[in-house]
């Protein structure tokens, strides 16, 4: 059944690692962070509003309509003054009109049936100028074959059913980039981007992150017994014996507040 992020036993799922060097190199050329205000919309664990913090940023606020999503995210930026959480949703946050300097949303626009509402939003939380920084996967990008850099890839060839699930629920990026410009976002751009997700020391330590369904949501369509099925068609595909550098690509999309 699908991931519960309501759940207290889904609360690391999504506040576990680090952000990847590789998207923070990512975000600096795209933004000079430094002195802005951040609102982290759909922050999951607090993964990257502690990425935008270590960027520079003066102030971050993470939004999550989770609560126990919320509560990891706060472990996860213990100590770091200038970063806060609240509950709230893509559409609805609860923050102040033209608050922030920045509205981010990575994995989250695949959630919603409607990009209307949380594109308003964006528009409505961002001062004049501001940018609107999205970040999910295509359909395209969820397609790709299955290989040593990209194991998601290995999910959809043995299973064409979480396939067809993941592609039911991305956008297209010329339906993210008319939701946007029809918000009101200008100058909107769309690239590409692969970012590391793990380095495993070996195929023992990947296989057992793929057990726990460690912040792979698209996972929690599969039993038990699916789940270890995958594991052995994966692990007949990989090398047991060396590093395994894990890859994943993303589609970015940037606007501008007029």
């Amino acid at each position: 059944m699908p991931i519960n992020f309501h759940d207290e036993k889904n609360r690391g799922s999504y506040a576990s690692r680090n952000a990847d060097q590789v998207w923070k190199n990512a975000m600096r050329t795209r933004v000079d962070v430094k002195g802005l205000h951040v609102a982290d919309v759909g922050c999951g664990g607090g993964i990257y509003a502690r990425a935008w913090a270590e960027l520079g940023a003066h102030m971050v606020t993470g939004v999550d309509s989770s609560p126990v999503m919320v509560d990891a995210a706060r472990e996860q930026c213990a100590g770091m003054a200038n970063v806060s959480f609240v509950v709230g949703d893509a559409a609805a946050t609860g923050l102040n009109d033209a608050s922030v300097d920045l509205v981010f949303e990575r994995a989250l626009i695949h959630h919603l049936p409607d990009l209307g509402p949380a594109m308003a939003e964006a528009v409505r939380l961002l001062k004049r100028s501001g940018r609107l920084i999205i970040q999910d996967r295509t359909p395209a990008d969820v397609a790709l074959p299955g290989s040593a850099e990209h194991i998601r890839g290995y999910f959809f060839e043995r299973f064409p059913k979480l396939l067809a699930i993941e592609q039911g629920r991305r956008w297209p990026g010329e339906q993210v980039r008319a939701a946007m410009s029809a918000a009101g976002f200008a100058n909107v751009s769309e690239q590409t981007l692969w970012e590391t997700r793990r380095v495993y020391s070996d195929f023992s330590e990947l296989a057992e992150d793929l057990r726990n369904r460690t912040g792979r949501s698209i996972l929690h369509e599969l039993t038990d017994d699916e789940l270890e099925d995958l594991i052995d068609f994966v692990g007949k595909r990989l090398r047991h014996d060396q590093v395994i550098v894990e890859g994943d690509r993303w589609t970015i999309w940037m606007g501008q507040r007029d």
